[in-house]
């Protein structure tokens, strides 16, 4: 036990030298976890220091997952039922575009600029086709934009953007099975029941029993996670439809999301975005350098020339338009979940797969970082809000919440 502690006080020492970095430079918090996971990663192997982070330890690995799986369920509990109806043909666009071009233009690249196989190519398209959801979201808290209609716009595109790459995993690499039909059922079956369990559950013992709720809710989360796992899909795909079938009723008790938040940012979250940078192989990318730059530009810049026209049918403001696109350009977890998968099922090498990572990594860096420094629609901000507020001030992010 004593080594589990001592590694876990690294991995946060970590995260406490983030927040003061992301503070003093009014950076997104899950940026500066990234770059400095990197950082961290690349001083061990300088100094010789082996695995003292124990970054493939399987609870490293559970406290990361953990993270994305309440990060992405918090994003989909953001989401206004109501907006999401209003806008349902924008989200829809710009999701299915936001999928499409860079899961063609990505596979084109790896096929014939790099000549990859079939599978590799594909593989290659369906992991630099997707948004983080993870990034996104955090920007949004850290900027309140996430209490805006433009904000639960973006993050409505990111699902449907995931949505597709999901869907075209499975539909090219995983078998239909048994198991499939077992998970699909299960969890139909527990969404349509979660609202009135949840709602009766909170109007019996939500004020009057110890935490209940998040007790409950991380149940409803870990079982459906566990259940994706078993079927060969991902925990992080029914953490966010829970998110969205609880939307209604969460927003009403901003309080009890706020404590939410505070754990999943305060202690689960610097665990995977610190993680996914330490997956980052700088020898690799030192050694053949444009094959990385090849797939980062492709992924950006199928993004941009697929997203910006489509963008620009919903929002006439220009910096409204280049910060939804670049949002809309990063990635994370279901492009190193797809990219971990090829690796495990022999569809990429383990050369391929470094580069896959590097690019989805500093996919979520380079947009983010540029957004956030040039094309932030401050006249969409919430009143009294501006960047990097809400990660000094509250909204869940600071002590305060």
């Amino acid at each position: 036990m004593e080594p589990i502690f001592i590694t876990a006080s690294l991995w946060l020492a970590l995260a406490v030298v983030s927040a003061l970095i992301a503070s003093s430079l009014g950076l997104s918090i899950a940026l500066v976890e990234i770059c400095v996971g990197v950082a961290a990663a690349a001083a061990t192997d300088w100094f010789g220091l082996g695995d003292v982070l124990a970054a493939n330890s399987e609870w490293v690995r559970f406290l990361a997952a953990s993270g994305a799986v309440v990060l992405t369920f918090l994003a989909g509990a953001e989401l206004d039922p109501d907006v999401i109806r209003t806008k349902l043909t924008e989200v829809s666009v710009v999701g299915l575009v936001g999928f499409l071009a860079p899961f063609l233009g990505c596979a084109a690249i790896a096929r014939y600029l790099l000549g990859w196989d079939a599978n590799a190519s594909w593989l290659c398209g369906i992991a630099l086709s997707t948004t983080s959801m993870a990034v996104v979201y955090a920007v949004m808290l850290e900027t309140g934009f996430n209490k805006t209609e433009f904000g639960k716009g973006i993050l409505g595109s990111c699902f449907i953007n995931d949505l597709g790459t999901v869907i075209a995993l499975g539909l090219l690499f995983a078998p239909f099975t048994d198991k499939t039909i077992v998970f699909l059922v299960g969890s139909l079956a527990v969404l349509a029941l979660l609202p009135s369990m949840t709602a009766w559950l909170t109007r019996h013992y939500a004020h009057r029993t110890a935490a209940i709720r998040t007790k409950w809710i991380m149940l409803i989360l870990f079982g459906l996670g566990g259940l994706a796992l078993w079927s060969g899909s991902e925990a992080v795909l029914p953490a966010y439809l829970v998110g969205m079938v609880l939307a209604g009723g969460a927003a009403r008790d901003a309080h009890w999301i706020r404590r939410l938040r505070t754990l999943t940012v305060g202690f689960l979250t610097p665990f995977y975005f610190l993680r996914a940078g330490t997956l980052v192989s700088l020898p690799a990318l030192i050694a053949a350098p444009l094959v990385f730059l090849m797939l980062l530009m492709g992924k950006v810049a199928s993004k941009i020339f697929g997203l910006y026209p489509f963008i620009g049918l919903f929002r006439q403001d220009r910096n409204e338009r280049w910060y939804y696109t670049l949002l809309m350009s990063t990635g994370l977890t279901f492009g190193t979940i797809s990219a971990l998968y090829g690796l495990s099922h022999g569809l990429v090498t383990q050369e391929q797969y470094s580069f896959l990572v590097a690019a989805v990594i500093a996919s979520a860096v380079v947009p983010t970082l540029i957004a956030g420094m040039a094309f932030v629609p401050r006249h969409l901000l919430p009143p009294g809000e501006h960047p990097g507020k809400a990660l000094r001030h509250g909204d869940g992010l600071s002590d305060e919440g």
